[in-house]
């Protein structure tokens, strides 16, 4: 017997398996009841994204009932819609901070708080003034959401199922803006002065159920490491985990990163004292290393370039873009918007199950291909419109059939792949502060896009402006194909092979795919090589 079993050793031995498994080995043969546990957490960290996507898509439709009742003009409109966005970088700017010190979930509900009172200032305004001390209000809580959601979930979802769970803030974005678009044309019939006020106070709802089921969610297990917190850490990774093995695993790879020892195993330990603050910005900004650096300009360049193609201008002002193209009735153009709010949250719903599938990388070049056609044509057909006099049917049908290609396109890939990619790849202990300037960077181009497009549209028509938000979707789409490698499935370790590289990062991917298939390649051997 004892012979048999030393033979099976070594035939195992023999046969080239791996002997030390990582993360992706652990592939449960059926879905364990630890996932559900994860996506019930990231379902409930996500619904902060819901408070942001509200609140465009209200507002496309609101600032319509507002100007009437309010006799304010389209420059005060512009500024209405855009500076949510602006006031967002207040709370996206301390939410690193906040994080670290009172930890993932907490910061959750201070977002929701925030929100809460922003969406009840709105909705009892009597003038301008308090309107826009409600968006203000608004704006930080909303700054709050967008930064921790999707830190939140990619720290608490296991590695297999990472950009699944991580898409989840995008994807309650795009509920958001449905529900915005059909409370529009559900509070539309009321008298001009109340419909509005109701539409935008509405948004307090979603922020209370946010509040409340927060409190049933775990911390995050990479924060409760940070704090010594082992053992909760580990309670946590065993229920999001797919297996006790894959647990173990994490709970090392979050304290190899975090400088713990792996020998020290206690509930409570003493983590190596750490500055959050000059240092995490040293290492991050003023001396970041050859990796630190091309990290930071692929994630503010994916929040750029998310925003600058021009996405909020046709979701937050898609009823004036359908009266452009010659549909002329509130009712029809809120119902246009609602179609458009339909095919946004369709196509993010099949994004996320494409993104463990077929990775990130292929799915944003098609997404940015996409949208660069859908603006040219968006731009050209309403080019025809504005410069005939009469009604031009084909145009105005194929000004509508853009509009929602360029929602679909942009969910398809990269408005999930912005938030996924960049909560995955920024090391532990610069991710907070990494993902909140990632997220000032898209609120501040989001809000200069959606203060400048009533403006914008004027000084170069209508079809001017979508061209040249076409222009930058070539930019763009140049940026991704040379700079962003692919990143699914990877370890923190192999990040950081697979970062520094800049546009020679396929070298790197090639030789980290050559150790997966034979031997294991030493990340310092690989980086050697390719440099």
């Amino acid at each position: 017997m004892t012979e048999m079993t030393d033979r099976k050793v070594e035939d195992n031995a023999v046969s080239g398996e791996p002997q030390n498994k990582r993360i992706e080995d652990f592939d449960p043969p059926e879905k364990p009841n630890a996932n559900k546990f994860a996506i019930a957490c990231a379902t409930l960290a996500c619904m902060t994204s819901i408070l942001l996507g509200y609140d465009i898509g209200v507002m496309s439709g609101a600032n319509i009932f507002i100007k009437d009742d309010l006799k304010i003009t389209d420059v005060q409109v512009e500024i209405l819609a855009g500076t949510l966005n602006i006031y967002s970088l207040i709370g996206s700017g301390l939410a690193g901070v906040t994080s670290d010190w009172i930890g993932r979930r907490y910061t959750i509900v201070l977002s929701g708080t925030i929100f809460f009172v922003g969406a009840i200032l709105m909705g009892v305004a009597p003038g301008y003034g308090l309107l826009m001390f409600g968006r203000f209000v608004a704006g930080v809580g909303v700054g709050y959401g967008l930064m921790i959601a999707p830190v939140y979930t990619v720290e608490i979802s296991p590695a297999l199922s990472r950009g699944f769970l991580t898409s989840f803030p995008e994807v309650f974005v795009n509920l958001g803006i449905l529900l915005g678009y059909v409370s529009n044309y559900a509070f539309s019939k009321l008298p001009v002065h109340m419909g509005w006020r109701f539409m935008l106070g509405l948004g307090a709802v979603p922020s209370i159920v946010l509040v409340v089921g927060v409190l049933a969610m775990p911390e995050s297990p990479r924060w409760l490491v940070m704090k010594g917190r082992l053992g909760d850490a580990k309670r946590v990774l065993n229920k999001t985990s797919a297996s006790k093995e894959e647990a173990q695993l994490r709970l090392d790879d979050i304290k190899e990163a975090a400088g713990i020892p792996m020998h020290l195993n206690d509930d409570f330990v003493e983590v190596p004292k750490q500055s959050h603050g000059e240092s995490v910005w040293k290492q991050l900004i003023l001396h970041p290393t050859p990796a630190v650096r091309h990290i930071l300009i692929a994630a503010l360049g994916i929040h750029f370039f998310e925003q600058a193609s021009g996405i909020d201008s046709v979701v937050l002002y898609s009823p004036r873009i359908f009266e452009k193209a010659g549909i002329q009735s509130y009712n029809h153009k809120l119902l246009a918007t609602i179609a458009v709010g339909v095919v946004k949250t369709l196509f993010i719903l099949v994004a996320t199950f494409l993104l463990d599938r077929i990775g990130r990388r292929p799915l944003l070049l098609i997404s940015m291909g996409g949208m660069v056609f859908s603006l040219g044509f968006l731009g050209a057909s309403l080019t025809v419109i504005d410069q005939s006099q009469g009604t031009v049917p084909w145009a105005i049908g194929l000004c509508i059939t853009m509009v929602l290609f360029n929602v679909a396109f942009f969910s398809i890939g990269l408005g999930p792949v912005t938030w996924v990619y960049t909560s995955e790849i920024f090391p532990l202990k610069l991710r907070a502060q990494g993902c909140s300037l990632g997220v000032a960077i898209n609120r501040l181009t989001s809000g200069i896009i959606s203060m400048t497009f009533i403006s914008l549209y004027k000084a170069i028509t209508i079809g001017g402006a979508f061209f040249l938000y076409a222009g930058v979707g070539v930019v763009g789409w140049i940026f991704f194909y040379t700079m962003l490698p692919e990143t699914h499935g990877r370890t923190l370790e192999e990040m950081e092979v697979l970062f520094g590289k800049y546009h020679k990062w396929k070298e790197a991917n090639a030789m980290l795919k050559k150790g997966k298939q034979g031997d294991r390649v030493d990340g310092d051997e690989i980086k050697s090589q390719v440099n």
